[in-house]
């Protein structure tokens, strides 16, 4: 159960991070200050992505 979930968060959380990514790419950012507030956002997805990932790696471990 707890796999499914993990699993569930490291894919919002890569959607998210992918639909920033392609705005930044766009060029749909209005002004520096909102290039650097979604330089930002994609750095804490990021870590927050990571930090599942290692839970996800020790709860398999867990398990074995």
């Amino acid at each position: 159960m707890i796999e499914k979930a993990l699993a569930y968060l490291v894919s919002e959380l890569t959607k998210q991070i992918e639909s920033i990514q392609e705005n930044l790419a766009d060029d749909n950012c209005r002004d520096f200050p909102e290039y650097k507030k979604a330089c930002g956002e994609v750095k804490g997805l990021l870590s927050a992505r990571m930090l599942i990932l290692d839970l996800q790696k020790r709860v398999n471990e867990e398990d074995e």
